[in-house]
């Protein structure tokens, strides 16, 4: 299993981009968290395969149409950071 974050950048907060993030980290079975950060940008912090993994990142470039997605950026995440048992947004 791998972890990954993203920070999404666009207009995502107020258009149920999180909601939208739950709903297909969900579909592809991924544990982690969204939450919206104070500079406009959502963060999405995500743990499963790196096909699982790949194609939440292809998702959230697109984002829902509500959305207006600039740009995304990807780093790793420690394997010790704790997941949580499904997919929260906070």
């Amino acid at each position: 299993m791998a972890a990954m974050r993203f920070l999404v950048h666009g207009r995502v907060q107020g258009v149920g981009f999180r909601w939208w993030v739950w709903r297909q980290a969900t579909r592809l079975g991924l544990r982690g968290l969204a939450r919206n950060l104070r500079d406009g940008s959502v963060e999405v912090i995500a743990e499963g395969s790196d096909s699982e993994l790949a194609d939440l990142e292809r998702l959230l470039t697109q984002g829902p149409p509500a959305a207006q997605v600039e740009r995304v950026e990807k780093s790793d995440v420690p394997h010790e950071v704790a997941m949580p048992n499904g997919f929260d947004i906070k």
